[in-house]
């Protein structure tokens, strides 16, 4: 049973005692952020700083500007303690504390690519494009991400990657002031205005028989029905779109993460992949959404994210457990109210079919909060 903890590079460069201290909440896994998003963070610990501001996303590790041909290219951070390497950094320090590193590589989650490449982004059925979600049919982004996760191989001997956003990213960002609950959108709603018709993806649907342009006007009308008369579109997108072109859709998204992870796979050199995902294909968002009884790609694990009401947690749990026999790994947060009962809600999720535990967040919790990721990790397999 191995528990990990997710840390930033932030927590540990520039503090000679932060990989120490991860290593003291019993944890022997460390996912480590090599690619990641605009963030603003808490660093409660560190000598040097206590608020640190990511305001774009960035590549962590060191950028050979030689590897990167194409129009998306990453930019170094610019914030925290200086280091033009701060991935190495952090991961020689975390491996003198004994830890085990795996690489966090967030793909398709990047405002200041997206703005620089309007044409790349989930572009809804308005035609409005998502600045902070990179469509990963385009080929360019497939081989962006793909740069992404060669650098991280060639240059770094960690034996395992951690995909975030590998699909979609939708109308849900908490990047911005967030104005748009009071429109009382439903969850079939945002699915809707989250759909992707930007040029490759209607190439991609318009090659599975769809009618891309009726498939828009469609998406427009539900979704304004919503806004504007209050009548809901549907419980899902087989309702709202109907069965067979919902299919389709899912069918074009499957096959676009799929042919990513095989080619993530193909570059990572018999590292372990663990996808961050969820058992129903017509979610979009940072944790893909799959089908997990038929995904058709090489995933060592799949990560779900066990964070919110804990029945909740612990039915999507068994729901997954009975559905692929590829093994699951718990994400569980400390961040949310109700942190005390992270062991019981760990035990329980291990009885529910997890084969792994990662804690979310070593750098970002309080004392008490990670005396509960302390308390959860001290649990055996035999005593779950």
């Amino acid at each position: 049973m191995r528990h990990g903890a997710f840390a930033y590079t932030w927590d540990i460069v520039g503090d000679p005692a932060g990989a120490e201290r991860i290593a003291d909440l019993g944890v022997s896994t460390v996912t480590l952020q090599a690619a990641y998003h605009s963030v603003r963070a808490t660093t409660p610990w560190h000598p040097r700083h206590r608020i640190v501001r990511a305001d774009h996303a960035a590549a962590y590790f060191r950028l050979r500007p030689e590897r990167w041909s194409g129009r998306l290219r990453p930019y170094p951070p610019s914030w925290g303690v200086p280091d033009e390497d701060r991935f190495g950094t952090a991961l020689a320090a975390l491996a003198g504390a004994g830890l085990r590193t795996e690489a966090w590589m967030v793909l398709t989650h990047s405002s200041v690519l997206g703005r620089e490449a309007p044409d790349l982004t989930v572009t809804n059925a308005y035609g409005e494009s998502f600045p902070h979600a990179l469509c990963p049919a385009q080929p360019a982004v497939h081989d962006y991400a793909l740069t992404l996760v060669r650098e991280v191989c060639e240059q770094y001997d960690v034996p395992a990657l951690m995909l975030e956003a590998c699909g979609w990213l939708g109308m849900e960002h908490a990047g911005n002031h967030e104005k748009t609950s009071g429109a009382s959108l439903s969850a079939c709603g945002r699915a809707l205005l989250s759909l992707c018709l930007c040029p490759a993806c209607r190439a991609g649907l318009t090659g599975r028989g769809l009618d891309v342009e009726e498939l828009a006007r469609d998406v427009r009308t539900a979704v304004d029905g919503e806004l504007q008369r209050d009548v809901r579109a549907g419980t899902s997108l087989d309702e709202a779109l109907g069965r067979e072109r919902a299919q389709a859709l899912y069918a074009h998204r499957g096959q676009v993460i799929a042919d990513l992870v095989r080619a993530v796979a193909a570059l990572a050199g018999g590292r372990e992949l663990l996808l961050m995902a969820t058992d129903d294909p017509q979610v979009t968002g940072p944790d893909v959404g799959v089908d997990l009884a038929g995904f058709d790609a090489p995933v060592d694990a799949y990560v779900l994210k066990c964070w919110g009401q804990e029945e909740a947690a612990l039915s999507q749990m068994k729901a997954a457990a009975s559905r692929t026999a590829t093994p699951l790994v718990a994400n569980l947060t400390v961040l949310e109210d109700g942190h005390a009962r992270t062991p019981v809600l760990a035990a329980d999720l291990i009885a529910a079919g997890a084969r792994q535990l990662r804690y979310y967040h070593a750098g970002l919790g309080s004392p008490a909060r990670l005396a509960s990721v302390r308390a959860a990790a001290r649990l055996k397999e035999k005593q779950c």
